[in-house]
């Protein structure tokens, strides 16, 4: 893995389903060490961006390089980690909190995955770092939102990645959880990670990211925080300002 070429490069990338076309034209360069905020209405393609990004979702034209290499050898090698939306999840599945944390460590384990020391370690002080420890033995589906926000957290970090992709982490999440995140993401980035974050919560962008993407099929705009949250910029993906809108609410 090259640690000078850029974390994430994404170049053209264009994904229809069928009918509805989801990316156009997509190109992006996230530079490693960064937060990177993707902001976007529903359907504006960020959740299939990470798809793509991830292999679940084969993209039509285009391509995509993880540290000036394929995706595939990235995705092998462990060092990209995914958490996902809450809706996308099996929460019935008999798992416990630290299984699924272990799966983070799936790359680096024979094909038994069995778990050796530095595996249980990793798991240990990622469930440290994330508050919840003394859950580790409760079975996933039995936590609060929150708490699984923060279990898929725990994962990436036991992952060791160097890629981190996080689809509205902090949608339905308690003030707890949104801060921890925030703290555990500063400094996985202060020590060299990369961060792909999308998010809703357009007032906590200038405090959680270095630099934002705003996507509507295309990215419309990337620069700072405070750039990409002008109105003028805002309403070529909303239509509207929806700082604006959450001020007239009394929000």
């Amino acid at each position: 893995m090259n640690r000078i070429a850029p974390a994430l490069q994404v170049e053209h990338l264009g994904v229809r389903y069928r009918e509805v076309t989801a990316l156009v034209d997509t190109s992006l360069t996230l530079e490693p060490g960064r937060v990177c905020g993707l902001v976007g209405m529903n359907g504006s393609g960020k959740s299939t961006l990470f798809k793509s990004i991830m292999g679940v979702v084969r993209p039509d034209t285009g391509s995509i390089r993880i540290f000036g290499g394929p995706p595939e050898k990235a995705r092998k090698d462990a060092a990209v980690s995914y958490v996902p939306q809450s809706e996308t999840v099996d929460w019935t599945f008999p798992i416990s909190v630290r299984e699924v944390v272990m799966m983070g460590r799936y790359g680096t384990q024979n094909w038994m995955r069995t778990p050796r020391a530095r595996d249980r370690d990793a798991v240990a002080a990622a469930l440290a770092r994330v508050e919840l420890t003394e859950l580790a033995d409760r079975q996933i589906g039995q936590l609060s939102g929150g708490q699984r926000k923060r279990a898929f957290v725990a994962r990436a970090i036991a992952q060791e990645a160097s890629l981190l992709l996080l689809d509205e982490p902090f949608a339905g999440v308690d003030k707890r959880t949104e801060a921890t995140i925030t703290r555990l993401l500063r400094e996985l980035t202060s020590a060299g990670a990369s961060v792909l974050i999308s998010t809703h919560d357009l007032r906590a962008l200038p405090d959680l990211c270095d630099e934002a993407i705003l996507l509507h099929q295309r990215v419309l705009m990337h620069g700072t925080p405070r750039e990409v949250l002008r109105p003028e910029n805002l309403a070529l993906a909303f239509g509207i300002d929806p700082l604006q809108s959450i001020d007239s609410e009394g929000h």
